[in-house]
């Protein structure tokens, strides 16, 4: 069926494996109309589609120093462009993106914009640069590029923090996913989670995770968007919702203002008996942040954080070319928008379906006993996701008594729609095909970086390629179960965890990274104290605001990046000009790195 090399039949491959899905799809739904229960049916989904990545994994495996650090660059531009956007679109994107727009309104569209947006500095200023270079890592780049061990156990530093942030919140997702899906508890869930991630990166490295993340975004992109179109069109918003925003958004003002939205205020005692984790619907859906620098240095946070995370480089390191590097770059712009346009619309579409009293699955005026006999509250109360209470005993449920997780918006919204049980667990295996893909990439990063950049350049430059892929595996399992005990004890939730994130790379590795291919000047000291200075403030910064400190400029445990960066820029430019400037190959390097033809910078093997 399919001859000569892999990459050539790459679309031939794909294609059937979507065909393959879809029919998937349809074997399932013909199952539940045949009376399979929709605990076995979330099990199917779940199970096939991570032992179809686990198999992808195994396939891909490797003993080639550049195909485990780089997927040997030989991968397309429009399937690195997928693979891309997979790895992006992590479970804050898929399972939390709506749900802080469900509850916190319009002003977690910073989000959207900041991570779009942030693909722009990623095109202009680092990914075809940075692929010009020709480094395994990011680290590998500041240590070659600024010179000497401190500069890179700088960088990997700065990454191993931000990384291992962000990957904490992606086995959060997945054992969330995990946990409803398989009807386990969540600490357990947490580690099969790990499980999965694990078999899909392992023994591949960045070829294996590199073509599961293609095989994901097709998964995560047909599992969000068909719930979107076949609510719309059901709750009569049309096909195609997206034209239809402002009504829904309109319709929804009339129905906060008819049920008091704001006007009752829950009492201490009353919110004591709710759930931790679960919020209630207090802010208008059309609220934006109350001043426009809120909503603005949220973007910024995000745009800078999203060309400073060391994942989303390491994707442009694989492609054939510079100029294919800037291509994937808007291929993943493309694939990101399919899903970030929509996730407004589906937090609409959900507060729609519970609020609108015209449509069959509206609660809010209902009998409580009644929403309380409904088959999927029972289920998403047990799983600890949702709660109502009668707080002033009047027996309906008033706008103030009904509570979600986050996490449910996405998950729970076929289900309150009445769509067939089949679309919840294809959106299980959306979720979980989402998180998966991000925490691949992010423990594989942490991973190389450990291996390449501390142990085989600085402890052991002679090692073997075997030594070298040992300690990578080894490291990459480490990580991992690291990762998930963190995850387990939910100290911060998804989207809190990913924003963090954000914040930490762009504290001390944006400036580094910007200077280091556009100032000439810039030299080692001058990173390193950017990188260092840089977290150390953005750090110390978060920690006084979430012990109480008033902040500063409107800075929030959100935006802290802004002072670490700040800070980063300023060190780093008075450390660089009060010391010697970089030799001149240095400088030579560094004017060839701008150059987009050519030969890479560094050697194929180094």
């Amino acid at each position: 069926m399919f001859k000569g090399k892999f990459i050539d039949n790459l679309p031939k491959i794909y294609g059937t494996y979507t065909g393959g899905f879809l029919v998937f799809i349809i074997l399932m739904a013909i199952a539940e109309q045949a009376g399979m229960s929709a605990k076995l049916i979330g099990i199917f989904f779940v199970a096939f589609t991570v032992l179809i990545y686990a198999l992808i994994g195994w396939l891909s495996r490797t003993l080639q120093v550049d195909a485990y650090y780089v997927a040997g660059r030989q991968v397309p531009t429009v399937f690195n462009g997928m693979a891309t956007a997979a790895d992006w679109m992590s479970g804050a994107s898929f399972v939390a993106m709506a749900g802080g727009i469900y509850f916190k309104g319009y002003g977690y569209m910073a989000l959207l914009v900041g991570w779009t947006g942030g693909y722009v500095l990623v095109a202009s200023l680092l990914a075809p640069y940075l692929r010009k270079f020709g480094c395994y890592t990011v680290p590998d780049f500041i240590g070659t590029r600024y010179g000497g061990n401190l500069a890179r156990l700088s960088a990997v530093l700065v990454l191993t923090v931000a990384s291992f942030t962000y990957v904490t919140a992606q086995i959060n997702a997945t054992g969330t996913i995990a946990s409803v899906a398989l009807d386990i508890p969540f600490n357990i869930a947490v580690y099969v989670g790990l499980l999965s991630i694990l078999m899909c990166s392992l023994l591949g490295g960045m070829r294996a995770v590199t073509w599961t993340q293609v095989a994901q975004y097709i998964v995560l992109i047909i599992a969000y968007l068909l719930p979107v179109f076949w609510i719309s069109n059901k709750m009569g918003a049309g096909v195609f919702p997206h034209f239809m925003l402002a009504d829904e958004v309109a319709r929804i003002a009339e129905l906060e203002s008819q049920f008091g939205l704001g006007t009752v205020k829950n009492s201490a005692a009353d919110l004591a008996t709710v759930p931790k984790g679960l919020a209630g619907i207090t802010k208008a859906h059309s609220e934006v942040n109350t001043t426009p620098w809120k909503f603005i240095s949220l973007a910024v946070c995000m745009m800078a954080g999203t060309a400073s995370l060391p994942h989303v480089m390491m994707r442009y390191f694989t492609t054939p070319s510079v100029k294919s590097a800037r291509r994937s770059v808007g291929w993943s712009l493309f694939f990101i928008f399919l899903l970030y346009s929509s996730a407004p619309m589906l937090a609409t579409l959900s507060k729609l379906s519970l609020m609108d009293p015209n449509l069959a699955t509206g609660i809010i005026g209902k009998s409580i006993a009644d929403v309380q006999a409904l088959d999927w509250y029972q289920n998403w109360n047990q799983a600890n996701l949702m709660f109502v209470s009668d707080f002033n005993g009047n027996g309906t449920l008033e706008l103030n008594e009904f509570f979600m997780g986050g996490k449910a918006v996405v998950l729970a919204t076929p289900e309150i729609a009445g769509l067939p049980y089949v679309i919840s667990g294809l959106v299980a295996a959306g979720g979980m095909a989402a998180a998966m893909s991000t925490a691949d990439g992010l423990v594989l990063a942490i991973a190389n970086a450990l291996s390449h950049d501390l142990y085989y350049k600085i402890i052991d430059p002679k090692a073997e390629t075997a030594k070298r892929l040992i300690v990578a595996r080894v490291l990459l399992v480490i990580i991992g179960f690291a990762g998930a005990t963190i995850a387990a004890l939910e100290i911060q939730g998804i989207l809190g965890s990913v924003i963090w994130a954000f914040d930490f790379a762009m504290s001390g590795l944006f400036f580094p990274l910007v200077l280091g291919v556009w100032w000439k000047r810039a030299n080692a000291q001058g990173a390193v104290a950017g990188m260092l200075l840089g977290l150390a403030s953005g750090t110390a910064y978060l920690i006084w605001v979430r012990t109480g400190g008033a902040g500063f400029w409107g800075v929030t445990q959100l935006t802290f990046g802004i002072v670490g960066s700040l800070v980063s820029l300023v060190s780093m430019v008075v450390v660089s000009l009060m010391t010697k400037a970089p030799d001149a190959a240095t400088q030579k390097m560094v004017d060839e790195v701008r150059i987009p033809s050519g030969k890479t910078v560094l050697g194929k093997q180094h």
